[in-house]
């Protein structure tokens, strides 16, 4: 990939999902090209480069952006924030919801890639807020490739993708699969209602949901921005919040040196103070 080919997919890629690709990602960006310039059927990137100039639906571009974005994620990946929700979160806001008047406890699972988050957020509270009536509760999840949210919605995952879940979680979460899907396992049909996906750029307009949320997972996301978008990132989330809400980000992100009113209560874990208007 020549120097001008990179610069021009870089350049197209932050328009359209402010993912910042830097100098270092040449080669990462060569090789995901790779598969797009097989589906199309060309043989030069220069090619795809033209191919995306003239495309004017756009179609080709989602097909980028999904063969750009990374969707490295597991179950229960980085559990203490978990921990956290059953604990801390969901108490908290059995204790307020009179005062809230909120008639469901509401959760966003922002990019939530192929599933694994919002699925195991749907487990923790399906755990912390039982049947029996105590509180309503629901998941929107969210990613900004198409490609991934199919493979979420289907719920199905390999073997080894759940074979780290104690067995008793496995059991009565998962539906083992038979015949032609021997080796693989379904999330269960009454934990995955309880998930809406649908596609959204998180950096394009506003989020369309009108009921505020109690807590917000947008981790391992800034990571890909440059500081001005990670800013204006926070600061729609936050609007998105319950007064007392919170924003949990992944453990190698930090909220340091971007404006914004949430209080730090943890690392990686922030919260919209009771009383203040997102």
């Amino acid at each position: 990939m020549r120097e001008k080919e990179f610069e021009f997919i870089r350049t197209l890629v932050y328009e359209h999902s402010r993912i910042n690709l830097g100098p270092d990602k040449r080669e990462l960006v060569a090789a995901r090209l790779g598969k797009r310039l097989r589906a199309r059927q060309l043989t030069t990137v220069q090619d795809y480069c033209t191919l995306l100039q003239q495309d004017r639906d756009d179609e080709e571009l989602a097909h980028l952006i999904d063969a750009i974005s990374t969707n490295h994620t597991f179950f229960f990946r980085e559990n203490a924030h978990f921990d956290f929700v059953r604990t801390q979160i969901v108490p908290e806001m059995l204790a307020r919801r009179t005062q809230d008047r909120a008639p469901a406890f509401n959760a966003w699972s922002a990019a939530c890639s192929s599933g694994e988050e919002p699925y195991s957020l749907a487990i923790t509270l399906h755990e912390a807020l039982p049947e029996s009536g105590l509180w309503p509760w629901k998941i929107e999840a969210t990613d900004i490739s198409h490609r991934i949210l199919a493979k979420a919605r289907a719920g199905i995952y390999r073997s080894d993708v759940v074979e780290k879940l104690p067995p008793a979680m496995l059991k009565t979460y998962f539906q083992r699969g038979v015949g032609p899907q021997e080796g693989n396992y379904r999330i269960r049909p009454a934990i995955a209602a309880r998930v809406s996906y649908q596609h959204l750029n998180l950096l394009d307009g506003e989020p369309p949901f009108t009921a505020p949320f109690h807590v917000i997972f947008c981790r391992n996301v800034m990571i890909y921005f440059d500081r001005p978008t990670q800013e204006e990132l926070v600061n729609k989330l936050t609007r998105r919040l319950l007064p007392g809400g919170y924003l949990l980000v992944g453990h190698s992100e930090s909220l340091t040196g971007i404006r914004h009113r949430l209080q730090m209560v943890r690392p990686a874990i922030y919260r919209l103070p009771p009383g203040v208007t997102p």
